[in-house]
């Protein structure tokens, strides 16, 4: 069975409304054979990363950055993950990354940061984006709460067997 980890840092309603919908796309009826495991960022471990064929994950923007949590998470995973650095300790892209990943990012004023922070880890990890970024700023509307969920149906459906 494929395993699909969703890392998060919801500490407001707003992002666990997000949060909610993304793990519910996740466990949609039409996805079969996948088993989603749910870790606030600073509870997820190195071995529930290890175990993970592919990831979704949230994080509010926090002065033009990720969240703190989920910055911890990528520090305590990124290398056991197979995460490429360079001679002078940058993350170096990886090409031909094999497990999906999908990011929601919830902001007040701007979400650019945050994205950028994420993806720029992301690159460096053995992984690919395998859905749009969802960036959500202010209070969610019906029509982010249904992206949410379809991000998590999303990346779920390509574990799906």
């Amino acid at each position: 069975m494929a395993r699909l980890l969703v890392v998060h840092h919801s500490p407001t309603r707003t992002l666990r409304a997000l949060t909610d919908n993304v793990v519910a796309g996740a466990h949609d009826d039409q996805v079969s054979g996948v088993e989603v495991t749910v870790r606030a960022a600073l509870e997820a471990s190195a071995a529930d990363a290890e175990a993970a064929d592919g990831f979704l994950l949230g994080t509010s923007a926090n002065f033009g950055y990720m969240s703190g949590a989920l910055k911890h998470f990528f520090d305590t995973t990124f290398l056991r993950l197979g995460g490429a650095l360079g001679d002078d300790g940058s993350g170096t892209p990886v090409t031909g990354g094999r497990k999906p990943f999908g990011l929601w990012v919830h902001g007040r004023y701007d979400t650019t940061g945050a994205v950028r922070s994420v993806l720029s880890i992301t690159g460096a990890l053995p992984w690919r984006q395998a859905a749009e970024v969802l960036t959500v700023m202010g209070d969610p509307r019906e029509e982010d709460l249904a992206a949410a969920y379809e991000l998590g149906g999303t990346i779920a459906a390509l574990l799906s067997e």
